[in-house]
């Protein structure tokens, strides 16, 4: 099979010819330059959400509402996701990271489950957020293998609190595994043991600057530590409510493009309108869009990644080449997934045809056509 458009591809937009087979994209050719044709780009990869259209990660009972999410994800861009499960009962954890081993392994009909993240149980009191304070743990290698081990090895992201005791050790452990990345984040970790966290194997910077200590002058703190180092990746929620335009475009100048990787942090309320949802344990509040805990603790985002692509566009006044890495390219990069996030020869046919307004029309996994604007 073969498709026609200005494609993105090798930093470019230029009007080409893909062809793709079992899956894969086969060649890339350029063909005679025309503004009619659809923009192409590499599919999105969200690594870091709760869930939407009603369906909350922490409650998932059968894999078929992992289905029916694939297929809301598709629906909004995403090619690719990590389904964050966040503190809960241990009981419930294990029995969650269950069943998403299973989806895993059984493959979905919209966007690929490539993972688990396991936003807990090991973060800090003080920078708790939604998660509940008494389910958090210290460090525990143990318990992260049990996990490992139920999920079928699907754990592939985690966030941790670097300084909790034993933490240091079990960041060790886990990048000796060599399957998931860690990042550090619902953390009061001060400067120095975030880059000694970094040193032990931290590559991510969890919803930069939201639950985690802030930068001051004097103590610059777990946020400084993130946007100094050159290793380290910085999610952004670029929703508009967690982080101004501003603070994003200061992230972008202090990281570059190629080290800021863009997340929904998504609930159950995303693409649903305002009320009342939940989030793991937790009753959450929507107004005008932005989701609160009842004590007004900002509780995750209704935010989707088609959302998040033209508000970065908006807040940056980037093109789409360079906007797309933050979407697509850095979060596979960052996870080790060498076959998507770009479109060549040899990789993954994720990706996604937009309207002149970047809305999405079509979207395609592994050269299937999932969604379809109006069709599906």
């Amino acid at each position: 099979m073969e498709i026609k458009g200005r494609i993105l591809a090798h930093g470019t937009v230029k009007s080409r010819i893909m062809g793709f087979d079992g899956g894969m994209i086969s060649y890339l050719r350029d063909c005679g330059e025309a503004d009619d044709l659809p923009l192409i780009i590499p599919g999105f990869f969200d690594v870091h959400t709760h869930g939407g259209n009603m369906i909350d990660a922490n409650h998932i009972t059968d894999v078929g509402q992992v289905e029916e999410l694939s297929m809301f994800f598709a629906s909004k861009g995403v090619t690719s996701f990590l389904l964050s499960v966040m503190t809960d009962e241990l009981g419930r954890m294990e029995e969650v990271v269950s069943i998403l081993g299973k989806a895993i392994a059984g493959g979905l009909p919209g966007a690929a489950l490539r993972g688990i993240h396991l936003e807990g149980p090991f973060l800090a009191p003080e920078y708790k957020g939604a998660m509940p304070e008494s389910l958090l743990r210290a460090g525990d290698p143990e318990l992260f293998d049990r996990f490992q081990r139920i999920s079928g090895n699907n754990v592939r992201y985690i966030t941790v609190a670097p300084e909790l005791d034993g933490m240091i050790d079990m960041i060790r452990h886990i990048r000796s595994k060599g399957v998931c990345r860690v990042s550090m984040g619902h953390s009061a970790a001060e400067y120095e043991k975030s880059v000694e966290a970094i040193e032990a194997g931290v590559v991510s910077s969890t919803h930069t600057f939201n639950a985690m200590k802030l930068f001051h002058m004097h103590r610059p703190a777990i946020s400084g530590a993130a946007l100094e180092s050159d290793d380290v990746y910085c999610e952004t929620i670029a929703d508009g409510f967690h982080l101004h335009p501003a603070t994003v475009r200061l992230i972008l100048k202090t990281k570059g493009f190629d080290r800021v990787v863009a997340i929904t942090d998504s609930i159950m309320a995303a693409g649903l309108p305002d009320g009342k949802y939940k989030l793991g344990v937790n009753d959450v509040v929507v107004k005008e869009g932005d989701a609160k805990l009842l004590d007004g603790v900002r509780a995750g985002s209704t935010l989707t990644m088609d959302r998040a692509f033209r508000n970065l566009l908006k807040f940056t006044g980037e093109d789409v080449p360079k906007i797309s890495r933050l979407v697509s390219a850095n979060p596979a990069r960052m996870l080790g997934f060498d076959d998507t996030g770009t479109l060549e020869v040899g990789k993954r046919a994720d990706f996604i045809l937009l309207s002149p307004g970047n809305e999405v029309v079509c979207t395609y996994v592994c050269g299937d056509k999932v969604y379809e604007k109006g069709g599906m």
